[in-house]
């Protein structure tokens, strides 16, 4: 097998510091490229003794030079409360570091992966959501900081490709879960498991009716994997999700069965331009990647409350 080197931005994130360990399992030379904005040294630091990992803290707003043969593009906080709390640092993450990268690859001739996000279609009108949906995003609100961020971002790495013949690849992540989230993130699921075990109240915002599809980090890194190693010709976007959809109350009431917690569950206002539903449809990665995820709710779960359960 060639070993290749493998460039991963906001390398030391949830998702970021699940495809180093997965790159260098597969026997690849990975550098991490991380500025801690929500990253943390402690999701890498099993992966420092190895000869074949290089740990760089830099921040992709500003240029970069290396010699790699494939770029992952993670870099960006992902949770609502980390990219409200500096909305123009989150933007210009997404667009000033997809020039970034795309102008590194364009140089090096590396392929390069955009992570993209579910949040580019907003609220969606359709349902569940395919590919070829455009969107229904404010894009003054309160979340269009990462909205139309991510959104920019697509539009530069089709451009790159067009104009400069920059391979790219595409994926859409839809809600993603598992060992390694942010405690404090402000996401539903890790915020559930941290007030289940701690026997709090777990806050539901509006009725809790508001679906969400729960998607286990593993399944997203086979996703990832897949799609770049697959044909140049396919470059995306392809949706990355699990379609099994659950209401927020019903993932509430099974936070609660798994942890044998004594928590109440209590409702808030729901905030602005919350999405009311969100399923992805998979239909263009199983046929393009062959892919679809593996680990249900319930398994996945368990793995990530024993996760939290370690660290609180």
């Amino acid at each position: 097998m060639i070993k290749k080197k493998v460039l991963v931005t906001g390398g030391a994130g949830f998702v970021g510091s699940h495809l180093c360990d997965r790159l260098l399992s597969e026997g690849n030379e990975v550098v991490c490229l991380d500025n801690y904005f929500t990253g943390q040294k402690q999701n890498i630091v099993h992966l420092l003794d190895n000869p074949f990992f290089e740990l760089i803290r830099h921040d992709v707003t500003m240029p970069f030079f290396i010699e790699v043969d494939e770029i992952f593009n993670l870099a960006c906080p992902a949770s609502p409360i980390h990219y409200q709390y500096n909305a123009i640092k989150t933007i210009k993450t997404s667009v000033m570091g997809a020039i970034n990268m795309l102008g590194l690859a364009k140089r090096i001739k590396a392929k390069i992966l955009q992570a993209s996000t579910s949040e580019v279609y907003g609220d969606p009108q359709i349902h569940p959501q395919t590919e070829s949906y455009w969107g229904h995003v404010n894009p003054i609100g309160e979340r269009s900081c990462y909205d139309e961020g991510k959104r920019s971002a697509e539009t530069l790495f089709v451009n790159y490709n067009k104009q400069n013949n920059v391979k790219i690849k595409i994926i859409r992540i839809f809600n993603t879960y598992g060992p390694r989230m942010h405690p404090h993130d402000g996401r539903v699921v890790s915020n559930f498991i941290v007030q289940a075990l701690q026997n709090n109240d777990i806050t539901i915002y509006g009725d809790g009716q508001q679906t969400r599809s729960f998607q286990y980090v593993d399944d997203l890194i086979e996703g990832m994997i897949r799609m770049m190693a697959s044909d140049d010709s396919f470059t995306g976007p392809v949706n990355i999700g699990n379609p099994n959809e659950f209401t927020i109350l019903q993932l509430a009431e099974l936070v609660i069965e798994l942890t044998n917690s004594k928590s109440n569950i209590v409702r808030m206002p729901l905030p602005p331009d919350d999405p009311t539903q969100r399923q992805p449809n998979i239909d263009l990665a199983k046929k393009e990647l062959n892919w679809e995820p593996k680990i249900q709710l319930r398994e996945g779960l368990q793995q990530t409350i024993d996760y939290f359960a370690s660290i609180i």
